[in-house]
C-alpha cells in the first residue's frame, strides 16, 4: 500500500478550468483546502495580547494545571517542572520553549491523494460535527442512531464538496457496544469516503486501535512520516486534564497524528463570567496540553484548540451563536498566531430542537465570526443542533452549503476576468443587458453562487413546486444524493485485514454488559 501513497505529497493545483469542473462537473469532488484571501478580524492591538499572554502564563507559574495521570506527573517532574502532588506549575520560558516546536503547517494525507490538505496558515478545513446521541433522520424523526446512520452521515460527507473530512463518529451508534464501538466508527469513517478522517480518542487503548487501523490503511511506514488522522483531547476546564484523555494523546504523539488541545468552556460555568479573563483562562489550559505534546515528541503535530459556549445565567444552558462566542474566537485567532500554531474551532452550532429559525440564525452567527477569525480546522460544521445532542440530515446538507458559501466568500474577489468583464461594458453600452453576452456565457456558474437549497422562486413557482420549506427541500436532497451515492471501494485485501483486525479486537475486549437495552 505504501506505494499507492508514493504520490501523497502531491498536491492539485488550482486555475480556472478546474475550479470550474470541481464546482459544476461532478458534485462528489472535493474543494480544495480553503486558501484565505480576506484579512483577519482582529480586535486585540499588540498590548492587548502581550497582556493576555502574560496573565496565561501567570496562570501557569502560579495556580497551576492539574493533570490526573501519573504518566503524565511524571514526564513533567523530569522535565523541571514544579509538581506538587497532581498540580503542576511551569516556568513560562519552558512553555514557550516547547511550544515553538510545533510546526505551523503541514499536509494531511487521505486515500484518495485527490483529497490531500495543505493545513495552517491560510489554509482551511471544513469537518463535520461530531459526538451526537441523537439523530434526525430522513423523515425528520427524533430517534437513537445506529451504524447504518453514521454510515449515511459518512457518505453524505464525502458527497458534500466543502466538507474536507468524514469525521468519526457523527452520531452514536446505539446499537453497538461501546467498548466495541470506536472500532466500527474507525472502519465505517475509512470505508464509505476517501477523505481524511478524525481517529476515536475515549481511551489510550482506543486510540492505539486507531493508530493499528491506520496502520492497515495507509501501511506503518507512511503513517509514522505524514498526517492521516486526527485525535481530540478535551480538557476539564477549569485547568484539569485527565488521565483517559492524556492517554490517548500520547498514543497519537508517539506517532506525530495530529492532536486537537481542545479546553471545554462554558463561559461563566466553568470560566470566569467575562469575556477576555475567559479567553486568557482557556489559552492556559490550551498552552500546557500544546506543551505537553511536545514534551512526549517535539516536532509532533498540535493544534491549538477549544469548544466554545457561553451559560445562560437564567437556564444554566449552554448558548450557540452569542456576541461573546464570536469575540472570543476571534481573540483566539490572535492568539494562535500569535504562538505561530494552527487553531481549531466550532462552526454551525445551535441549541435548537428543530431545524428552525432560531438553528439558521445561530449557525449563521458563528460561521461568519470563525470565518473572520480565520480558524484552521473547522470543526462541527455541519448538522449540529439541540447543543450537540442531535445531529440533523436536514440541517447537515444546508450547513454543508453553507460551509461552501463560506469557502467562496473567504476566498476573497477574483480578479482573473477583469479585463473581459470590463470589455463586457463597453459592448453592452447604456440600457443594455448582459445576459447573452459571451462573457456571461463563460462566467455564469461561477460569477456568483447558486445555492440549491436556498429558496429563491416566486411565491406562484414555490406553490407550483409543492411549497416545500428548507427542511423538506433539505431531505429531499440527501435522499437524492444516497441514491447516487458510490462507495470508494477500499482494496479488497486492506479490507479484509481491517474486518480482522476488528473482529480480533472485539474477541479480546469484553463488551462490558452488551448491547444497549433498547436493541
Amino acid at each position: 500500500m505504501s506505494q499507492a501513497f508514493a504520490e501523497a505529497t502531491k498536491f492539485r493545483r488550482g486555475g480556472r478550468a478546474n475550479r470550474r469542473a470541481l464546482r459544476t462537473d461532478n458534485i462528489e469532488q472535493m474543494l480544495p483546502q480553503l486558501k484565505r484571501g480576506l484579512p483577519y478580524m482582529e480586535p486585540l492591538n499588540q498590548a492587548q495580547i502581550d497582556l493576555i499572554d502574560d496573565a496565561s502564563m501567570a496562570i501557569l507559574e502560579d495556580v497551576g494545571v492539574v493533570f490526573r495521570d501519573d504518566i503524565a506527573l511524571n514526564d513533567w517532574r523530569q522535565a523541571g517542572a514544579r509538581v506538587e502532588g497532581d498540580l503542576v506549575k511551569f516556568d513560562r520560558e519552558m512553555i514557550r520553549e516547547l511550544i515553538s516546536s510545533i510546526p505551523a503547517e503541514f499536509n494531511y494525507h487521505a486515500r484518495n491523494v485527490a483529497n490531500n490538505l495543505q493545513f495552517g496558515g491560510p489554509h482551511s478545513m471544513f469537518v463535520p460535527m461530531t459526538g451526537a446521541p441523537f439523530l434526525r433522520d430522513l423523515e425528520d424523526v427524533r430517534r437513537n442512531p445506529t451504524l447504518d446512520d453514521l454510515a449515511m452521515f459518512h457518505k453524505l460527507a464525502h458527497m458534500s464538496p466543502a466538507l474536507h473530512s468524514s469525521a468519526h463518529h457523527i452520531v452514536e451508534p446505539m446499537d453497538h457496544p461501546v467498548p466495541w464501538r470506536h472500532l466500527q466508527i474507525t472502519y465505517s469513517s475509512m470505508k464509505y469516503s476517501d477523505k481524511t478522517f478524525m481517529g476515536m480518542t475515549t481511551s489510550g487503548k482506543n486510540a492505539e486501535d486507531v493508530m493499528a487501523m491506520c496502520d492497515i490503511l495507509f501501511g506503518k511506514d507512511f503513517v509514522d512520516q505524514h498526517a492521516v488522522t486526527t485525535g481530540n483531547i478535551n480538557g476539564n476546564s477549569p485547568l484539569v486534564w485527565d488521565e483517559t484523555m492524556l492517554g490517548a494523546m500520547r498514543a497519537f504523539v508517539k506517532r506525530k497524528q495530529p492532536v486537537l488541545c481542545s479546553p471545554f468552556v462554558l463561559g461563566g460555568a466553568n470560566t470566569p463570567a467575562s469575556t477576555v479573563p475567559a479567553v486568557v483562562q482557556l489559552n492556559a489550559e490550551a498552552l500546557s496540553a500544546l506543551a505537553y505534546t511536545q514534551l512526549l515528541n517535539p516536532g509532533a503535530r498540535a493544534i491549538y484548540g477549544h469548544y466554545l459556549a457561553t451559560v445562560s445565567m437564567r437556564s444554566g444552558a449552554p448558548m450557540a451563536g452569542t456576541p461573546e462566542i464570536c469575540l472570543m474566537n476571534y481573540m483566539i485567532g490572535q492568539m494562535a498566531r500569535f504562538y505561530d500554531v494552527p487553531w481549531r474551532t466550532s462552526n454551525t452550532l445551535g441549541g435548537a430542537k428543530t431545524f428552525d429559525a432560531q438553528a439558521g440564525y445561530e449557525s449563521g452567527v458563528n460561521l461568519m465570526a470563525v470565518m473572520a477569525a480565520g480558524a484552521n480546522y473547522i470543526w462541527h460544521s455541519a448538522g449540529w443542533n439541540e447543543a450537540g445532542m442531535h445531529c440533523s440530515v436536514a440541517k447537515f446538507m444546508v450547513d454543508a452549503e453553507q460551509c461552501a458559501m463560506a469557502y467562496r466568500m473567504t476566498e476573497g474577489p477574483r480578479w482573473d476576468d477583469f479585463d473581459t468583464a470590463l470589455a463586457a461594458v463597453r459592448d453592452v453600452g447604456p440600457g443594455g443587458h448582459y445576459l447573452g453576452h459571451q462573457h456571461t456565457q463563460e462566467n455564469f456558474e461561477r460569477a456568483f453562487f447558486m445555492p440549491k437549497l436556498l429558496d429563491n422562486m416566486s411565491i406562484e413557482q414555490w406553490v407550483a413546486e409543492g411549497s416545500m420549506d428548507i427542511t423538506e427541500r433539505a431531505l429531499k436532497l440527501a435522499k437524492t444524493k444516497l441514491a447516487e451515492y458510490q462507495e470508494p471501494k477500499l482494496d479488497v485485501a486492506i479490507n479484509d485485514e481491517l474486518l480482522d483486525y476488528i473482529a480480533r479486537r472485539e474477541r479480546e475486549i469484553p463488551d462490558a454488559g452488551g448491547l444497549n437495552e433498547e436493541y
